[in-house]
């Protein structure tokens, strides 16, 4: 008798980033340990993966970690456990010709991006890194929507925040862009993989389970990236093969440290925590430490 096992993922549609999950559930790793794992994108009309998490609708879902600790210094009982990108994904992007060259250049300028708290104070650390000043920055908000090449071109703003080096840029013209990682931002975790402390408490070994599945997927997809691309025929069969082939290619360099997938590293999570916390968008820069653990993780 299998136990039913249902994972949200982090964006509106599945991508490249869950090619490990994919790769787990097509070869029937997950089924041999006794799971019947669903892999199911949220509504956005009724919340993110974390919300789906918190509501007890899920059993584990895939989330940005400066989401996690909010919620968790908010009193939800929600915990990373395992670590899915050891990069942060966005970009500061523009087209070729906008006169913008480094992020300072944004003085002056519009720069769409959806004004979260957190999207705010990135915007403004990276200009002030480069030594800009981010009071005269214009900000559209363009909501959920990334803006691409063609939009900054037709006018929509001069510059966007927020597309993904791995996955955004590779559709169109990719135009000029710059990792935030590469011009000031502190290093993080763009993704974990993460369950409600009840999972936790009441079944750690269907945790166990499902994460050792997931870690031989992940390095499954990196050691052969064919396993990889036949799991999107199935997964995700609309996107062209070229350019999952480009993102696989990409992003597979951010799943493992060292070799190792999984675990969390406090030299990310602290920083940028600590990060947070003095722009504030988190009232405590420790909150990382409860919000987070690699127990469950098989070693290495």
């Amino acid at each position: 008798m299998s136990t039913h096992v249902r994972v949200a993922l982090e964006y509106l549609h599945p991508w490249t980033n869950s090619g490990g999950l994919f790769v787990a559930a097509a070869q029937g790793w997950f089924a041999d340990a006794g799971l019947d794992v669903e892999l199911a994108s949220a509504d956005p009309s009724r919340g993110d993966s974390l919300a789906y998490l918190a509501r007890g609708e899920t059993t584990f879902a895939v989330f940005p970690v400066n989401r996690l600790f909010v919620r968790r210094a908010q009193g939800e009982r929600l915990t990373g456990l395992a670590a899915i990108n050891h990069r942060a994904m966005e970009t500061i992007r523009t087209y070729a010709g906008s006169g913008i060259e480094r992020p300072r250049d944004l003085e002056g300028r519009r720069i769409a991006y959806n004004p979260t708290p957190r999207g705010t104070a990135m915007v403004r650390h990276l200009v002030a890194a480069d030594g800009g000043d981010p009071d005269a920055v214009q900000v559209v908000d363009s909501g959920l929507r990334e803006l691409t090449v063609a939009d900054l071109e037709a006018g929509a703003a001069d510059a966007s925040f927020g597309n993904y080096w791995a996955w955004d840029v590779l559709f169109g013209t990719p135009g000029v862009y710059w990792p935030v990682d590469t011009i000031g931002a502190p290093g993080f975790h763009s993704y974990v993989l993460g369950a409600a402390d009840t999972t936790l408490d009441r079944d750690p070994a269907l945790v166990r389970a499902f994460l050792a599945g997931a870690r031989r997927g992940y390095l499954a997809a990196v050691e052969k990236p064919e396993l990889a691309l036949e799991a999107f025929e199935r997964y995700i069969p609309y996107f062209e093969r070229e350019l999952l082939e480009r993102s696989l290619t990409l992003i597979s360099g951010t799943w493992t440290h060292d070799g190792v997938w999984g675990v969390q590293r406090e030299e990310l999570h602290a920083p940028y925590a600590a990060w947070l916390a003095a722009n504030g968008v988190l009232p405590d820069g420790e909150i990382w430490r409860e919000a987070t653990t690699n127990a469950y993780l098989e070693p290495a």
